[in-house]
């Protein structure tokens, strides 16, 4: 089993917050689509249905058709205004959730950076740890062959 650093520890929890992060985002982002994609059709239901009120107000209405058209144009402008409120309350939701993301990923990313500089000074280290054994191990075989040549 390898053994992680802490520095590891934070980095994994960085990335899992972030996959998080972008999984909450592609919700707030399908929930804000489904909120347009719905007043879009409420849009388009309140205009179809106002062509008919037209249509049917040219041919001749009677008052209580004129009021139930009436009505009913004014239950769609509600339900409209509603969903207007809503999807901007979304959209809100979207953007919060688009700086949360970025935020995290940023974090994530300082943690990539810190690993990587752990990670190369290390690797450094190393290095001279090896070149010193080979330097060492070069001199005691010239002083053998001194030695031996003496």
């Amino acid at each position: 089993m390898q053994h992680r650093t802490p520095l590891q520890v934070l980095q994994e929890l960085a990335h899992e917050r972030v996959d998080e992060a972008t999984r909450k985002l592609g919700e707030l982002i399908a929930s804000e689509h489904a909120g347009e994609v719905k007043l879009q059709m409420l849009q388009k239901y309140r205009q179809e249905y106002r062509d008919r009120f037209l249509q049917a107000a040219r041919g001749g209405i009677d008052p209580g058709g004129w009021a139930n058209y009436s009505a009913f144009l004014v239950k769609l402008d509600e339900a409209i205004s509603a969903q207007q409120v809503v999807l901007e309350h979304s959209r809100h939701a979207t953007a919060r959730g688009q700086r949360e993301w970025a935020s995290e990923h940023t974090r994530a990313k300082a943690f990539d950076t810190l690993t990587e500089r752990q990670h190369r000074q290390e690797q450094h280290r190393l290095n001279k740890r090896e070149q010193a054994q080979s330097d060492e191990h070069a001199i005691k075989a010239y002083t053998r062959g001194l030695q031996e040549n003496s």
